[in-house]
Order: C-alpha cells, then sequence, then structure tokens
C-alpha cells in the first residue's frame, strides 16, 4: 500500500463524511481543506479527484451499492462504512485502481475509522461490486468472502 496515497484517501473519506453530515458544505472549502491535509500538490489533486468522482457519481455509486447490500439501504448504514464503500465502489467502477487495490484501501479506512464489524461489512459489499471484466482479470489478487465475513454482514443486518 501506498503510503501517501493512503493518506490521500484519508483526506478523500474525511471530506466525504463532512458532506454527508453537512450537505451545503461549499465545494471550495473542501478543496481548500484538501490542500491544508495535504501538502504535496499531486496527492491534494488525487484526493480532490477521488471526492468529487464520488460526488458526480452519488446516484449511481449508490444505487449499485443497494443492489448488492442484502437488506440494506445506503442511508441505514453507518455514515463511515457508507462513505468508505462509495469511495472503493468510485475506485472500481470508474478508475484505473485495480479491484484488489480498491478494496484493500477501503478496508483499512473501515478499520482506521469504522466499528469492528465495518472491515467485513465494506469487503462483503465492494467485493460484490466488481464488474465481470475486472474481477477476472484480477480473480487471483481478490479474496473471496469468508464465512466469517458473511455472517459479520447478516449480523449487521439484523
Amino acid at each position: 500500500m501506498s503510503t501517501r496515497r493512503h493518506k490521500a484517501r484519508e483526506v478523500a473519506l474525511q471530506m466525504l463524511f463532512q458532506k454527508d453530515l453537512n450537505p451545503d458544505v461549499a465545494p471550495d472549502l473542501i478543496r481548500e481543506q484538501i490542500q491544508e491535509a495535504l501538502e504535496d500538490e499531486r496527492l491534494s489533486r488525487f484526493a480532490w479527484s477521488l471526492y468529487a468522482g464520488v460526488i458526480e457519481s452519488l446516484t449511481t455509486i449508490d444505487a449499485k451499492i443497494e443492489a448488492v447490500a442484502s437488506h440494506w439501504s445506503v442511508e441505514r448504514m453507518p455514515a463511515t462504512d457508507r462513505n468508505a464503500i462509495r469511495l472503493g465502489a468510485f475506485e472500481i467502477l470508474y478508475s484505473d485502481t485495480p479491484p484488489r487495490v480498491a478494496i484493500d484501501e477501503a478496508l483499512e479506512l473501515a478499520k482506521s475509522f469504522g466499528s469492528a464489524n465495518s472491515s467485513s461489512f465494506v469487503n462483503g459489499i465492494l467485493d460484490r461490486l466488481i464488474p465481470k471484466e475486472k474481477r477476472t482479470e484480477s480473480s487471483e489478487s481478490v479474496p473471496a468472502q469468508t464465512e466469517t465475513e458473511t455472517e459479520a454482514e447478516s449480523e449487521l443486518s439484523d
């Protein structure tokens, strides 16, 4: 995992969380906060592209998440999990980031910012979002959902 790009993903997640809690926050303020958090201009641009990409594709991303998240609406998901999933989904669906990397990064974010069950929940949903053409490219690199992960997701849906 690239520590620098991971830091940019952390900042993007924090901005998505902020936007989730305060929908009226101005894009210019988000961009300023990203630039303050990341001194490197390339990382700042990367974080902004993730944030802006999720926001621009939010309706589609949320619909795809709900299509694979049994018994869960996006609104019912914990905010941290919801935004880690959105970020991972954006990278899987709309970027050239390999699905395994996108999932691993989202799992690390869920572990850092979410609850004890967050990473299992995030993994279960993101794994189902990998398009068939990307799944064959990375079939050996994306672990199958384990029984424990299935149980954790089941517990979260109760």
